[in-house]
């Protein structure tokens, strides 16, 4: 019988590895691909000798122009179909975006909604055609919020990728391909060090999930075919909490939150 075959962006630490684990122990294949060329190899090894999973991986920068166009070309020349797609490269920064240095605010814009999107439209075709496929963007716990003063661009790029699952959900309806976003509160991963929000008051005062919880749980959410996965009690109150909180109120909180701890 065929495998079938994943595909997983942002694979070498974090929600991706602990997701790239999960597809590989339910016999999945993997292309894997992030910047960091010795972490992929380490994963590879790892998810080849305990699973006999075929894993090819792919080095690639894909926060730079034009780059996901000429992933998804190295994805289809190694595989032809594709069964599931994860968005799960992302980055963020915080501070005052009047002082946010402009390269940065490109890299957030061009990796966390230009090449989850693009990405997205190259996968879709072929998906509905085959009348199967599974597509799981990483979102955030923060884009239910009307917005994040101290890490603005950041926080209104998950609005958009939850909003853009949801919108492309409602599109795909009966073609048997299904969208899901995985909306992870804080989680123990290195983004909470290289996004700036390590010394934020919203760091300090929660008690981040584990990755691999956040990643079962998208898995999970995914192989059901559900619209949204919030892991975790507390944030799915926070989520249905954010529909009725006044946009003032939850900006202050949020500007509360996001401040950085003295």
């Amino acid at each position: 019988m065929n495998r079938k075959t994943a595909v997983i962006t942002g694979a070498s630490s974090g929600i991706g590895q602990e997701l790239a684990r999960l597809f590989a122990a339910d016999g999945y294949d993997l292309i894997v691909s992030a910047r960091r060329v010795e972490r992929l190899q380490q994963l590879a090894s790892e998810l080849r000798d305990a699973c006999g999973t075929a894993v090819r991986i792919v080095p690639m920068d894909i926060a730079q122009p034009g780059a996901a166009d000429a992933l998804w070309q190295v994805i289809r020349d190694i595989a032809p179909a594709v069964d599931v797609l994860v968005n799960n490269a992302g980055v963020g920064d915080s501070g005052p975006f009047a002082l946010e240095r402009p390269e940065a605010i490109e890299r957030m814009i061009q990796l966390d909604i230009s090449a989850l999107t693009l990405l997205t439209r190259h996968a879709l075709p072929g998906m509905i055609e085959r009348g199967h496929g599974r597509i799981l963007n990483v979102a955030s716990l923060a884009g239910f919020q009307p917005g994040g003063p101290g890490m603005s661009v950041y926080y209104a790029s998950k609005s958009y990728v939850l909003s853009f699952s949801r919108g492309i959900r409602r599109e795909l309806r009966g073609s048997g391909v299904s969208v899901t976003a995985l909306c992870p509160g804080p989680t123990r991963t290195e983004f909470e060090e290289t996004a700036g929000a390590q010394g934020t008051l919203l760091f300090y005062w929660s008690r981040p999930m584990e990755a691999r919880t956040v990643a079962l749980a998208g898995y999970r959410a995914m192989q059901r075919g559900c619209g949204v996965a919030v892991p975790g009690l507390l944030n799915k109150l926070l989520a249905a909490g954010a529909r009725f909180s006044p946009a003032a109120i939850a900006l202050e909180v949020n500007r509360f939150l996001l401040a950085v701890r003295r």
